[in-house]
């Protein structure tokens, strides 16, 4: 049985119309504007906490789900190439800092950034399609580019990898 959260309604009078929610260890505060009435302030208390749910949910995506994206994934976008539908392993990692991704293509594995979970799934396809190429060409030829490039979002979601990393100083690239 999960426990309902203790929930902190903080009112402001320069709050007009935004309403804001955050985790504060096992409170939750909810940020409203300070004309709302009992009824307003229940109503987005709720939504509130429905949209921390959420938002927390995608942050739990699991290894399990992970593999089964990436095999969706090859079967999709390199159905002529089966060494990539078959990975050894894939899985969630949080000691990668310097990349979005990795590969190990003599012994099938693949492993993603915990940074990369919060994003949105298209950048997540495209992470996973980027290493599952490289299960097929290890370097960043022009022939490994070309897979890559039969994603439909994947310049989308480069440009969206270099904003995040230019706007957080990671110095990330590919």
């Amino acid at each position: 049985m999960t426990r309902k959260p203790v929930i902190e309604v903080r009112r402001s009078k320069r709050r007009r119309r935004t309403v804001s929610a955050y985790r504060d260890g096992e409170r939750v505060v909810v940020l409203i504007p300070a004309q709302f009435s009992r009824a307003e302030e229940r109503e987005w208390v709720d939504r509130m906490l429905e949209r921390l749910a959420a938002r927390e949910q995608r942050a739990r995506r699991t290894d399990v789900e992970l593999t089964t994206r990436a095999q969706r994934l090859a079967a999709r976008y390199l159905p002529d190439h089966p060494a990539a539908s078959r990975p050894a392993s894939v899985r969630w990692v949080q000691n990668q800092n310097g990349r979005w991704g990795s590969c190990t293509p003599a012994d099938g594995t693949i492993r993603i950034s915990h940074r990369v979970q919060e994003m949105p799934d298209w950048v997540i396809d495209y992470v996973l399609l980027h290493e599952l190429s490289h299960l097929v060409i290890p370097s960043h030829s022009s022939a490994f580019w070309a897979l890559v490039a039969r994603y439909p979002k994947s310049e989308r979601a480069r440009g969206y990898l270099e904003g995040v990393s230019a706007a957080a100083g990671l110095g990330i690239t590919e």
